[in-house]
């Protein structure tokens, strides 16, 4: 098989397999569709045709081959709710062709009191709730203009004496089209087994009938928990740069969303370059879907060269979340 029937194949399974996908309702794992980087969120998410920093690694596995240089990444986000949402990543560029990364993604709490009815002012305890991902990526070009990825990660999750974990895989791709400075981005997120809760809470002592006189009220048993998919997501989108010189580029982007979970929806990103230091960005998130609270979203961008070989980037961006509280990224890259 050569490379272009190849191509094809790849892209066509992608599609095949996102659009099969039904709506299946509840979904775990929901930590997983938070975004990520802070130049991602302030183009309004739309961001898997053009995903050319180290958040690759959560946007688009198939386009870490295309990066120039190796690079790591810390990205914060300030969640809902005093939430705290930490994305780190490295991608190690292996010769002209190749990429490896690994990436770590964890959503967390703070300690909070364990209430009752009977005490509601806490019982003394605490407990706090965690989720977390670990990825390995590797990259590669197919061609010079047509890149693949793939992903696989374990993901957790965790609240006081309870646990479950899973494996999970995203597949992506990036096309260089023939229409000049024209890119096409596709990606499969969290395709993996289902989530089931254990640990244990799971036990309980149980009385099979309590009015028949010599029942145990001592029978040690397990809750039967259910299982749950995680959030799959097919994205497919479009980005290309309309102006491109010395002192000023513009770069315009669109993503298409295809989730398990809910509805198809839309993103739409927009960023003024000027001399390839300082960057503003501006998007729309969630167009379509249905009583989404996201909207707007900004941001602001700063590149700064440590040497001629190290270039630090410094990105912030805000996105607006309706009736709840607005919600801040910021993002630190090194490249080396």
């Amino acid at each position: 098989m050569d490379k272009k029937k190849f191509i094809v194949l790849i892209v066509l399974l992608l599609s095949n397999y996102g659009l099969s996908q039904v709506f299946s309702g509840t979904t775990a794992g929901q930590f997983l569709k938070i975004e990520v980087g802070a130049k991602a969120i302030g183009m309004g998410g739309a961001f898997v045709s053009q995903s050319n920093d180290a958040s690759s690694l959560y946007w688009n596995p198939g386009s870490l081959a295309k990066l120039k240089n190796n690079s790591a990444m810390f990205a914060h986000t300030y969640w809902i709710a005093n939430i705290n949402h930490d994305f780190a990543g490295v991608i190690l560029k292996i010769g002209e062709q190749n990429a490896l990364g690994i990436s770590y993604t964890t959503l967390g709490i703070g300690d909070m009191k364990v209430r009752t009815e009977i005490y509601p002012e806490g019982t003394g305890e605490l407990f706090t709730a965690n989720d977390y991902a670990i990825g390995i990526s590797y990259g590669m070009n197919l061609t010079e203009d047509f890149s693949i990825g793939v992903t696989g990660k374990y993901v957790g999750e965790k609240i006081w004496h309870m646990s479950a974990s899973t494996i999970a895989f995203d597949f992506g791709l990036l096309y260089n089209t023939p229409i000049h400075n024209l890119n096409l981005g596709m990606s499969i997120s969290n395709i993996g087994g289902k989530i089931k809760y254990a640990g244990e809470d799971n036990f309980i002592y149980y009385s099979y009938n309590p009015d028949e006189h010599g029942n145990s009220q001592n029978i040690y048993a397990e809750i039967k928990m259910d299982e749950w998919d995680l959030p799959l997501i097919y994205r497919v989108g479009l980005s290309m740069k309309i102006l491109e010189s010395d002192m000023h580029s513009i770069i315009i982007s669109a993503d298409a969303l295809h989730p398990n979970d809910y509805n198809e929806f839309v993103n739409l990103g927009f960023e003024y370059g000027f001399m390839e230091r300082v960057f503003l960005r501006a998007g729309y998130k969630s167009l379509f879907k249905k009583e989404s609270e996201e909207g707007l979203t900004a941001g602001l961008g700063l590149l700064y060269y440590l040497t001629d070989y190290m270039p630090l980037k410094v990105d912030y961006a805000y996105a607006d979340f309706g009736r709840l509280e607005a919600v801040h990224r910021i993002s630190l890259e090194i490249g080396f």
